[in-house]
């Protein structure tokens, strides 16, 4: 297995990697309260079908890559490679605003999942971070998504806030509701 940094010759089949999502729980968010006395309590829950998403780059990620692949943006974009295939990537976007790094997408093949790799590519992000004398690593999951959330919460990331109204201002008990972790390095 080696990881290296991501080339723009490395861009199109980086959209081959399976990023699906399966998971047969959530986080349920129940809010109570008003106003500034407002509470707010995540709990799993199973749901009624096991959760399949293909999780694909969206257009948004697909572009922040680009630009950190070329060098147009500042951040890290790594490449996990096994055997000559892509089995995972990592794309980090520095925030010079915020200076912090910002988990923009992290994926492993479903076939070389729980292996360490996300893990190792996170605590590079991390080093790096510390290395640039940055405040932290944020990212942000959904609460439809409770494998990333485990995974950012034992790799030492805190949740920090949610927002409920990101995706949706639909019903909570249906719609995914953005989470916003922080791992703090000062």
């Amino acid at each position: 297995m080696q990881v290296r940094s991501v080339i723009p010759s490395d861009l199109p089949d980086l959209l081959e990697i399976d990023g699906t999502i399966e998971s047969p729980q959530y986080l349920h968010l129940d809010r109570s309260g008003e106003g500034l006395a407002m509470a707010w309590k995540l709990e799993e829950r199973r749901l009624r079908e096991k959760r399949i998403d293909p999780n694909r780059l969206g257009e948004e990620q697909r572009f922040t890559l680009k630009q950190i692949a070329t060098g147009a943006d500042e951040g890290i974009a790594l490449l996990a490679e096994h055997e000559g295939d892509k089995v995972a990537l990592l794309v980090a976007q520095f925030q010079p605003v915020r200076r912090t790094f910002q988990l923009v997408d992290l994926r492993v093949d479903y076939d070389c999942r729980r292996q360490g790799l996300a893990t190792g590519m996170l605590y590079q992000v991390i080093a790096e971070a510390r290395d640039r004398g940055l405040r932290a690593v944020e990212a942000e999951t959904r609460t439809d998504n409770l494998p990333a959330a485990r995974f950012l919460s034992r790799c030492g990331f805190d949740l920090a806030g949610l927002d409920a109204q990101r995706y949706s201002n639909h019903d909570l008990v249906k719609e995914a509701v953005a989470l916003f972790w922080y791992v703090s390095l000062e």
